[in-house]
């Protein structure tokens, strides 16, 4: 349906959804004509209807070109312009989210208009929607001066600053077509991730287009959301690396994300939690036993507080700011402390209660998890590393851990039938030992030799990239994040449930850039199935951005997913040679 061409764009004779995200301003672009705007820390702020654009169009990061008009969004102030259109209507939101109350503040905009100028001031925000001949100036703000202000950037203000970011992401201008695409829509991925507040200070790494009602940064979203940024924006990485430091608790917990909502939208989530507890069968959606604190979301899951110290560590590795470090060194102290007594009799290896609290939140993991164990190794190696000048006590204590727990995992986590890991459970009890994609942090973060790293690998191609799995049922599609499905119906929830749906065999393009990556640094070459199959089903399907997960029974995950960023991530990391070598026999 979309074709990547030689200078890294999309062409496609149809219109498609075209998903925006820029530092303050996000939106949907609909092809059937209309846009749904929406602001990071207030929410959603309504839709604009217009006279559909004709085609044919080429698609970038958050640009439409056509011959008939266009769509292009700045980046300096919250402001896009729509070329060739006539103004069908507009429509304010009446609450920021699904979840807002409106009615105890008033739900109605204020409305205002001034010659080909409508303003709509609601309690969480402002849209400005100015006509101008056959072109459209859509602006949104936290405020009405803020909205004026974006609107104050002429037309071919907006139009260079679209330019300059289509040409900023597109990095590896000398690749083929589907690899020159992808890694540009990678980019954006990531760089569009990097949100401010209305003064222009950094207000966290957004995980993707459907986390900002309320809005909110993860710890393993923005692990892996960052990988390219370490060497595109560092200082977003340090600053992201203090957002989440504030949500690490002093007995080293931490929940899965940090809320960061504006002031209005943040009184309206507090206002929507209380009620919900005290009305939980009304409010069954909001999950409100989760949040056990205002600033968490989700709180207290067990793969966060150990992605804290990776991320503290991949960024003293890029930059060797030791000043980071030490300023830091007390939350990573107490997460070490806890995860050092989260060990089971006689291990040294932490045991995850029964819960659906890690990335795989649909399904209730327990015991020992490949996955979880495999940051552990990578987190009590970074302690071990980072403090060795100042703190040798904890930094030996920590390498001294993680050298027995390599041992603990072959003894107990080794399926040799497979050669691959037990994704969890508990040895003598259930165990669920089919293959699983995220047991690569076992290989990423050295809890494996290289041997069997190698052998896990090789199990992966063989099992879980479709195109030799004829076992499975869809034909050639990508790189499953399970395979077999799930054992035991009682452990999964939601979406997970059914077979190849979400985490249970769905295409996660993050895992997929993890893997090529593995492959490359292990010496296998064969990246290319992996960094680019995933966004050939997204073009055949017209899915422009960078997507969450899919299955072909099931579609698609959201779009513009920060750590779907990975496959681009790695390409930029390891060059066009090493991302399109063969495999090595």
């Amino acid at each position: 349906m979309i074709k990547p061409s030689t200078d890294g764009q999309l062409s496609s004779d149809e219109a498609v959804l075209l998903p925006v995200m820029a530092p303050r301003l996000q939106a949907d672009v609909h092809p059937e004509g209309y846009a749904d705007l929406a602001l990071w820390g207030a929410g959603s702020l309504g839709r604009v209807r217009f006279s559909q654009i004709g085609g044919p169009f080429t698609y970038a990061p958050n640009r439409i070109l056509s011959k008939h008009g266009g769509v292009f969004v700045a980046q300096s102030l919250p402001v896009m312009l729509i070329r060739g259109v006539r103004l069908q209507g507009i429509y304010p939101a009446r609450r920021c989210a699904w979840w807002h109350e409106p009615d105890r503040e008033g739900a109605r905009a204020s409305a205002t208009r001034d010659g080909y100028r409508q303003t709509f001031e609601m309690g969480w925000g402002v849209l400005i929607v100015e006509v101008s001949a056959s072109d459209l100036r859509i602006a949104v703000g936290a405020s009405r001066d803020e909205a004026e202000k974006a609107l104050g950037l002429t037309d071919d203000a907006i139009i260079a600053e679209a330019a300059e970011y289509v040409a900023r992401c597109d990095m590896v201008p000398q690749a083929d077509p589907l690899m020159r695409s992808m890694v540009s829509q990678g980019v954006h991925a990531a760089l569009s991730s990097i949100r401010r507040d209305e003064n222009g200070a950094f207000a966290g790494l957004a995980a993707g287009q459907a986390y900002s009602a309320p809005a909110r940064t993860y710890y393993r979203d923005g692990y892996w959301t960052m990988q390219p940024l370490l060497t595109l924006a560092p200082e977003a990485v340090r600053d992201e690396i203090r957002l989440l430091a504030k949500g690490v608790q002093p007995d080293g917990e931490a929940p899965s994300g940090v809320i960061l909502t504006g002031p209005a939208q943040s009184e309206a989530w507090q206002r929507f939690v209380a009620d919900s507890k005290a009305n939980p069968k009304i409010h069954k959606r909001a999950v409100p036993e989760y949040h056990n604190r205002p600033q968490d979301w989700w709180s207290d899951h067990f793969d966060s507080p150990l992605f804290f110290i990776l991320f503290l560590s991949d960024y003293f590795d890029a930059t060797k700011d030791a000043a980071e470090v030490e300023r830091h060194w007390p939350v990573v102290k107490a997460i070490t402390d806890r995860y050092l007594s989260l060990a089971g009799p006689d291990s040294v290896l932490p045991l995850k209660p029964r819960n659906d609290r890690d990335w795989a939140d649909n399904v209730y993991r327990e015991g020992l998890v490949s996955y979880d164990l495999g940051l552990f190794v990578g987190a009590m190696e970074a302690v071990a590393r980072l403090g060795e000048g100042h703190d040798p006590a904890l930094a030996g204590r920590a390498g001294k851990t993680a050298n027995l727990a390599r041992q603990e995992i072959e003894d107990k986590l080794f399926v040799p039938a497979t050669g691959g890991y037990v994704d969890y459970g508990t040895p003598g009890a259930f165990l669920e030992d089919h293959l699983a994609l995220d047991s690569l942090t076992l290989s990423r973060f050295g809890a494996i030799s290289k041997q069997k790293a190698v052998g896990l690998l090789k199990a992966f191609e063989s099992k879980l990239e479709t195109r030799n799995n004829q076992a499975q049922p869809y034909g050639n599609w990508g790189v499953m994040c399970v395979y077999p499905p799930f054992k035991r119906p009682s452990d999964l929830r939601s979406k997970t449930a059914f077979p190849y749906r979400y985490h249970n065999g769905s295409d996660w393009p993050y895992w997929d850039g993890a893997y090529a990556e593995e492959r490359l640094r292990h010496g296998l070459g064969g990246a290319r199935y992996a960094l680019t199959r995933w966004w050939e089903t997204c073009l055949d399907n017209g899915w422009i951005g960078a997507v969450e997960y899919f299955s072909p029974p099931y579609g698609r995950g959201s779009l513009l997913q920060g750590w779907s960023a990975m496959p681009a991530a790695v390409v930029l990391k390891y060059g066009l040679d090493a991302a399109n070598a063969e495999a090595m026999s």
